[in-house]
């Protein structure tokens, strides 16, 4: 038997997944590695790390699975979008550590950059909101703070890439320096309309063009992986940015549909079909994929997206920060031992926020506590948080597109919680389907790669493996959801802008 086997390279973990014919994952394998926060707002990862720990992953799965690499058919990318690496092509070793997509560092230089009005011209063509989220800034920054590096640069000796690039880079042994359009649409620097690297944004940012990847569709062959990987050449013909890889995983083929994934942050994205839609409600346009996906030829698929920063990571912080529960799994039960947050609401603005508020200086608040405010409270809230955050870009979304979605396809691991798959259904007043693979990140970039190299048909063909595992129901009623929404847009509002003050 043959099988896919998918890269998932997230924030906070490496992982690799085997996926049989069916579209079932096999064998998991999963390590994490660590955060660096050298400064208020700067978050880093040492991308050598990344590597190490990706790599043996790759190694563990298939054992895990037992399976040789004789009987992987092809290989799937799919990465944390817009972290930034810059490496000496040389070496393949990284000039600076990697700027995590969290990073706030370049919030002055885009607000500078606002005051100007570029903001403008960037989303014309880009389709993005101007934010530091974004790679562009991120790799000037490197350019302009890393001693010597720009004039490296210029004289073509980095090379700078998102994580799929540099995991590209490394599986091929230094052959392939590229990326797909989902990945590129991300960096501030690609023009969604033209498909391309786009001069005029590579002048505005000083980015000289030799840096950058080349653009290739993310359902084909990118290149083979060196033999010394896995002990045999295996192509890597998918790949996407891990939110387009989960809009395809799910089987969000046609325009309209729409997914949600909880991660590290939380990102809904829906199909817009094979035009880029404008945003009108501070959403962001992005490329979904490319590729000959149900045709002979390569075709762009769009979508519209929210982004919360702040989903699982706000988990995490419960545990690491506050130390209230040992372990991720935990926050259910302790959340569901009180009926409600005793009107606390907690504003994982961390990062800054995201849609629709799009506010960099924005922080971590917490309100409405009192004497009687437990821990259970806070975890609740916290669930709550990640929920109102979904429904705010829930809403810009079914303002933008015009239409009333009628229900919301849901993955990633926080969405194996079915306290908060309850809690988003309530303040959605819409039905959440969790799919029956919540894996749906990596089976993405597992479809991709296994059509390119025709281990599945087509989009039919994958269409009918999707499968639903529970459906969640509202259960608010519409005053206690319009109360709810009031509520916690006072407290979004008492968050904003706090880093300036």
């Amino acid at each position: 038997m043959d099988y896919i086997l998918a890269i998932d390279q997230g924030t906070t973990s490496s992982r690799a997944v085997v996926f049989d014919r069916a579209g079932q994952p096999v064998a998991i394998a999963q390590r994490e590695f660590q955060q660096h926060f050298p400064q208020p707002g700067w978050v880093e990862h040492d991308a050598t790390e990344i590597w190490r720990t990706q790599l043996a992953v790759l190694r563990e799965v298939l054992q895990c699975a037992g399976i040789s690499a004789r009987q992987v058919r092809s290989i799937g990318l799919t990465n944390q979008r817009e972290t930034t690496v810059l490496w000496d092509r040389r070496t393949g070793e990284p000039v600076a550590p990697a700027i995590v997509w969290q990073d706030r560092r370049t919030a002055a230089r885009c607000d500078a950059l606002r005051a100007q009005g570029a903001h403008r011209t960037l989303a014309r063509k880009t389709g993005l909101v101007l934010d530091a989220y974004f790679s562009g800034t991120k790799l000037e920054w490197l350019l302009d703070h890393v001693p010597g590096v720009r004039a490296r640069a210029e004289r073509g000796e980095l090379a700078f890439g998102t994580i799929d690039s540099w995991l590209l880079w490394k599986l091929t042994g230094g052959r392939m320096h590229a990326t797909d359009p989902s990945n590129a649409s991300r960096t501030l620097l690609f023009n969604v309309h033209t498909q391309d690297w786009d001069d005029s944004l590579l002048a505005l940012l000083r980015i000289p063009r030799s840096v950058l990847p080349q653009v290739l569709p993310s359902c084909g062959v990118m290149g083979e992986t060196d033999a010394d990987i896995l002990g045999l050449s295996i192509p890597v013909a998918g790949c996407a940015g891990d939110q387009q890889a989960a809009l395809f995983g799910q089987a969000c083929f046609t325009p309209g549909m729409a997914k949600n994934t909880y991660g590290t942050g939380c990102f809904m994205l829906m199909n817009t079909g094979s035009a880029p839609v404008a945003s009108r409600n501070q959403l962001l346009t992005t490329v979904a994929w490319q590729g000959p996906v149900g045709a002979p030829e390569p075709r762009t698929a769009y979508a519209l997206e929210g982004s919360v920063f702040m989903a699982g990571a706000t988990v995490q912080w419960l545990r690491d920060g506050l130390q209230i529960i040992q372990s991720a799994d935990e926050v259910e039960v302790l959340a569901a031992s009180v009926p409600d947050t005793g009107d606390v609401y907690l504003v994982p603005a961390f990062a800054g926020l995201g849609t629709p508020d799009w506010d960099g200086q924005a922080r971590g608040t917490l309100v409405g506590m009192t004497r009687g405010t437990t821990r259970a409270h806070l975890a609740r809230a916290a669930l709550e948080a990640i929920a109102w955050q979904s429904a705010d870009v829930f809403g810009a979304m079914a303002r933008d597109s015009g239409l009333a979605l009628t229900e919301l396809r849901v993955d990633g691991g926080a969405s194996r919680n079915n306290l908060l798959m309850q809690i988003q259904a309530n303040v959605l007043g819409v039905p959440v389907v969790r799919s029956r693979v919540t894996e749906t990140t990596a089976l993405g970039a597992a479809y991709l790669a296994g059509l390119a190299t025709g281990f599945w048909s087509g989009a039919d063909e994958i269409a009918a493996q999707w499968a639903e595992d529970r459906r969640f129901e509202p259960q608010w009623s519409g005053v206690q959801r319009e109360a709810g929404m009031a509520r916690w847009r006072e407290a979004v509002d008492r968050s904003r802008q706090w880093a300036q003050a």
